[in-house]
């Protein structure tokens, strides 16, 4: 009897597991997120301490957010979008495709100049000769009419009143990590990127921060898309306000906007 018994409840812890396992899988869903180039490391962390915590398989796509919003607006299926950029986010929501109340701001940032290799110091204020210390090389920069980190670099530089002096020599990239990369390779000896990004390349030397008054406000706006924030998206949303995406997002360089 007592075997029988094993038996029988075996058979009924199995068929529990089973019944357990198919209904977690049921309720997992897929996120797919569009974000910025600049929160690749940070992002990469939180989506797998997500997906351990919930069950929930995320994809994240990163790009420029310029290029993200104009695949937004055409259709691609993104759940959520996170950019650099207020200006972009605005335009997915001028078109109607951010899902009410879920635009939230979530990061703050600065923009860095970086040196390839070991570098001494600058100071980046009134005076600031960027042509002397280019000299032949190129400054790298993210696309400076489009991408979020571009923008900002090229507003700094036009109110130091440098702009002009340099351009001849920048350097564009289609993202910020790509312009982060030309000056990581030696590809150029400058660059300007977010502070976040320095600090994932051992090959580059920060040799001055921006002023903040010397460009708007670096702002990394968070929302749904209109028709495809579900409830494994909205949990997302709510985790990325979370003390663990806070730990990752902070360990990047990133401020929390409101906190």
């Amino acid at each position: 009897m007592s075997s029988m018994f094993r038996s029988c409840a075996s058979a009924v812890l199995a068929g529990f597991a089973l019944a357990l396992t198919l209904a977690t899988s049921a309720a997992a869903e897929r996120i797919t997120v569009f974000a910025a180039a600049s929160l690749s490391n940070a992002l990469t962390e939180i989506e797998a301490a997500f997906e351990a915590d919930t069950g929930h398989d995320v994809a994240i796509a990163f790009a420029g957010s310029s290029a993200l919003a104009r695949q937004i607006e055409q259709g691609a299926p993104a759940d959520i979008f996170i950019s650099a950029s207020p200006d972009w986010m605005d335009r997915v929501e001028d078109a109607g495709l951010i899902e009410d109340g879920t635009r939230v701001d979530l990061l703050g940032n600065s923009i860095v100049l970086i040196a390839y290799g070991a570098a001494d110091p600058v100071v980046i204020g009134p005076g600031f000769d960027l042509a002397d210390l280019l000299g032949q090389g190129r400054l790298a920069m993210a696309l400076v009419d489009a991408v979020p980190a571009g923008i900002y670099g090229k507003a700094a530089l036009q109110s130091l009143g440098v702009w002009n002096a340099v351009e001849p020599q920048v350097a564009q990239a289609d993202n910020v990590r790509a312009a982060l990369a030309f000056v990581a390779t030696g590809a150029a000896p400058y660059g300007i990127v977010y502070a976040t990004d320095a600090v994932a390349e051992d090959d580059v030397t920060v040799i001055g921060t921006f002023p903040a008054g010397s460009h708007p406000p670096i702002v990394y706006p968070v929302a749904g898309i209109n028709g495809r924030t579900g409830e494994a998206a909205l949990a997302f949303l709510d985790y990325l306000r979370g003390e663990t995406a806070r730990d990752a997002f902070e360990a990047e360089g990133f401020v929390m906007v409101g906190e």
